[in-house]
């Protein structure tokens, strides 16, 4: 059964509120139209893609490979069609022709994961130098291709073996991220352009450890709180390690930020808005750009506040706020408070829980922008799954989202967000999570019996925008 964004939101908003509306809390009225007119993006502009490696690479056993707590998680049957990550869309194998797709689309960037279980198949343990080739080859042939590489620590796939010795619920996390990491600058530092430390956070605390439809798939709150605390200091403890290291580029987190709108000018509205901002947005910038957690911690789950409190050393925060030299956004949707809870207000994607609302990304933007002193962002993930009922190849209403959303992003630019790239949610069909294959996000639509790629109308749609650095009218 699938898992509602309502469903999600929920997990998070146990408790009263008694926090002030943010900046974002105001419910605009209209989504934006685009105009009639080519509007194009500053020179330098990053056209890119995202992937990220337990979607798509396959050959979980391959190359030293060992098993992941979503490995673990698809084969106790968590997934909503039964399936898992262990062919997905055979990337470690095809990797040369998704590099020639990229190389095709013009896109100037490329957002991928590294899979952990590749650089570190056991514990304590020499890296892999299996795994390491791996992503060494993936690197040197995107900028033989003249693509960026923007490579993410981590996107979900803990080490079973560390999770067997407590996961992210163990303060040792921290110390077994930051090492992990150190080896991965070590090996592409010289040639990865950015760094991502953690895809995600909020996701992996309300999906893996309140609502239990993610891995490690925990319904305990006061371990979520313990975990969203010990990813922080993650993160915090890569940035370290990346300074300290001999590696180029820059490096920043990757937040899902949700604009929090009241479906209504009641009170009641306005404080579960209030709250519905601390959990989806405020618990994960606060603490990484401004060196504290919120202050109305205790309007939360009594549980979650708990466990956040009780992880916190008092030399954490000056390691979480470790300088960063960009925030990283994943924009889906927008959050509707009313009295009674989560409300849908826009029209819905196909996965159920997307609210299709273009302003939002740009009030999301503008919000960080405004609260957060202006650091230089990039959009990490934003997409939409195939329409039910629409031809697979021609997929209008991709086209539109895309369209709509970059619309937003260029007006986010012209109010003064320093924002440098745009990546789109997927450069092609993957495993979807808990979803499993019953949604497909991809640019390029894979045929998951034969392999075959083959591209989406917008797909050329995405590759006449990188190739133009405009949106077309």
């Amino acid at each position: 059964m699938a898992v509602s964004r309502r469903e999600l939101i929920v997990a998070g908003l146990i408790g009263a509120a008694a926090a002030a509306c943010s900046p974002a809390s105001t419910a605009p009225t209209t989504s934006p139209t685009p105009s009639g007119e080519v509007v194009a993006f500053p020179q330098g502009f990053a056209w890119g893609v995202a992937t990220s490696a337990y979607q798509i690479e396959g050959s979980v056993a391959a190359g030293g490979r060992t098993p992941s707590i979503w490995d673990t998680f698809a084969a106790s049957g968590g997934i909503q069609d039964h399936s898992s990550g262990a062919v997905a869309c055979d990337h470690y194998v095809r990797w040369k022709t998704d590099l020639d797709l990229m190389k095709e689309l013009g896109v100037t960037s490329y957002r991928f994961s590294v899979a952990w279980p590749r650089i570190q198949p056991t514990r304590g343990a020499k890296p892999n130098a299996e795994g390491l080739a791996f992503y060494n080859q993936l690197v040197d042939g995107l900028l033989s291709r003249g693509i960026a590489p923007v490579a993410t620590l981590y996107h979900w796939d803990l080490p079973q073996y560390f999770e067997d010795a407590g996961g992210w619920e163990s303060r040792d996390s921290a110390g077994w991220f930051a090492d992990y990491a150190a080896v991965v600058f070590d090996a592409l530092g010289d040639r990865v352009s950015s760094w991502v430390t953690v895809n995600e956070a909020k996701i992996i605390v309300q999906g893996g450890y309140q609502g239990g439809f993610m891995a490690p798939g925990k319904r305990d709150q006061k371990a979520s709180g313990q975990v969203l605390h010990h990813l922080n200091l993650a993160h915090g403890r890569a940035v370290q390690a990346f300074r300290a290291s001999t590696a180029k580029g820059t490096i920043g987190p990757c937040l899902q930020l949700a604009p929090c709108y009241p479906a209504d000018d009641s009170a009641a509205a306005k404080t579960a808005t209030a709250l519905a901002d601390l959990t989806e947005n405020r618990l994960y910038l606060d603490p990484l750009l401004t060196g504290a957690y919120p202050k109305d911690l205790d309007t939360l789950d009594a549980d979650f506040a708990a466990g956040i409190k009780g992880a916190v050393q008092p030399e954490d925060a000056a390691v979480i706020a470790s300088k960063v030299d960009f925030v990283g956004v994943n924009y889906y949707s927008p959050v509707v408070m009313g009295p009674g809870g989560a409300q849908t207000r826009y029209p819905q994607a196909a996965n159920g829980w997307q609210q299709i609302y273009p302003q939002g990304l740009a009030d999301v933007l503008t919000r960080v922008h405004h609260d957060y002193g202006q650091p230089v962002q990039v959009v990490l993930e934003n997409g939409v799954p195939d329409a039910p009922g629409q031809d697979p190849l021609h997929d209008a209403s991709r086209i539109d989202f895309l369209k709509q959303h970059l619309h937003a992003a260029a007006g986010a630019i012209e109010a003064g967000v320093r924002l440098t790239g745009f990546h789109t949610w997927s450069l092609m069909d993957n495993f979807e999570w808990f979803a499993g294959y019953t949604q497909r996000y991809g640019l390029v639509r894979i045929d998951f019996t034969t392999q075959e790629r083959v591209q989406k109308d917008s797909a050329r749609w995405y590759a006449d925008v990188a190739r133009t650095n405009a949106i077309p009218a």
